[in-house]
């Protein structure tokens, strides 16, 4: 891993006043480059040629700079590195940026700044870890199986890594697994080696809720606080509309293959009552992070299910901007009660570093 020490080195050669803010032209770039606008920063997109007319056409969200790539992974390279590091960037790290890049990659061979703690994206990437994490923050968390010849209940299957859902599956029994995980290898949708890596988790049957929070060192006069900011569903390929055609007959008749491939997200709030519990939850993750890894910076995500017994169950934590943040460019109903102008989770990371630079102090934000 590269320590951070060399990370700040490489930052104080940047002028603070030139400081820019980049990422990926993927995921939640449009998003993070609007809100690095509005605070005054320049940006830098890194992009492939196929993206770049639509990264082009949103003049409140274009990049000042666009580095060209082939394919995001090139982000390793020594010309793309110098290059960031020439233009002052402040990497943003998203979920396209984890799973192009990697997180390891992001560890050992990434020497441009990134905003957040650098060590959350491994944890993320773990399920196990994640498991591990959200335990230790006394959440209600789905059974576990470590064996298929365990399974005796409905269980989704799924694989690890920012996918997206790629490739996840209900399951009922052992031989019911087999079956369908030698589909998904037949098919290409996974690999043999990605077979070999996954979670076999209890489906808990409620309403899918991801809070987006944000982790601030600086507010609160400088003893930090965590922000519940907005909260979204993920609208999952054909999984959302088999409920209308099930009257037509069976799945398996009609030859419907569920995925929960994600392609889109829709805006959420939930009862207030449950918002004290959301909060705890979105705190309690944040203070055990910071004894497994050092803590978690700026804004992440834990997914959440809440049955009809309004039990709240945490399966999942993104350790970064996710996805579902993208509803509210201009703010949600809940950030609107922390701050008087427009707030959107990538306005909010740039508001963080303004106020680093401000206060001297960039390395309690930067990795």
């Amino acid at each position: 891993m590269i320590p951070q020490k060399e990370i700040l080195k490489a930052l104080e050669a940047y002028h603070p006043k030139k400081m820019a803010i980049g990422t990926i032209c993927s995921h939640s770039a449009l998003q993070i480059f609007h809100g690095a606008k509005r605070e005054g920063f320049r940006t830098v997109g890194i992009c492939t040629e196929d993206r770049r007319e639509l990264y082009e056409s949103y003049p409140l969200a274009r990049p000042d700079v666009i580095i060209p790539v082939k394919k995001f992974s090139d982000v390793l390279s020594d010309r793309v590195q110098s290059e960031l590091l020439a233009e002052n960037v402040v990497i943003i790290p998203h979920g396209s940026f984890v799973e192009y890049v990697g997180a390891k990659n992001l560890e050992d061979q990434f020497r441009v700044p990134v905003f957040g703690n650098r060590r959350s994206l491994q944890w993320e990437s773990s399920r196990k870890q994640v498991k591990e994490w959200l335990k230790k923050s006394n959440c209600l968390v789905p059974k576990e199986f470590k064996h298929p010849k365990d399974i005796d209940r409905i269980c989704i299957v799924k694989f690890s890594g920012a996918k997206g859902g790629r490739g996840f599956f209900l399951t009922t029994s052992e031989e019911d697994y087999k079956r369908k995980m030698q589909e998904k290898i037949q098919k290409r949708v996974v690999s043999a080696e990605e077979a070999q890596h996954v979670t076999i988790q209890e489906f808990v049957n409620g309403v899918r809720y991801y809070p987006h929070y944000f982790s601030s060192p600086f507010e609160n006069n400088g003893k930090g606080r965590v922000e519940l900011l907005s909260m979204d569903k993920r609208l999952e390929s054909n999984v959302e509309e088999i409920y209308r055609i099930l009257a037509a007959g069976t799945l398996q008749e009609l030859k419907i293959n569920p995925t929960y491939v994600v392609t889109g997200n829709a805006p959420q709030t939930i009862r207030e009552s449950l918002l004290p519990e959301l909060y705890g939850m979105g705190r309690r993750v944040h203070e055990s992070s910071k004894k497994l890894f050092g803590g978690i910076v700026g804004p992440y995500c834990i997914e959440c299910v809440v049955t009809p017994e309004l039990d709240i169950y945490s399966f999942e934590i993104s350790a970064r901007i996710v996805a579902g943040t993208n509803l509210y460019p201009e703010g949600s109903f809940l950030s609107a009660y922390l701050f008087k102008e427009p707030m959107s989770t990538g306005r909010r990371i740039a508001r963080e570093l303004k106020t680093a630079i401000t206060k001297k102090a960039l390395d309690q934000v930067v990795y």
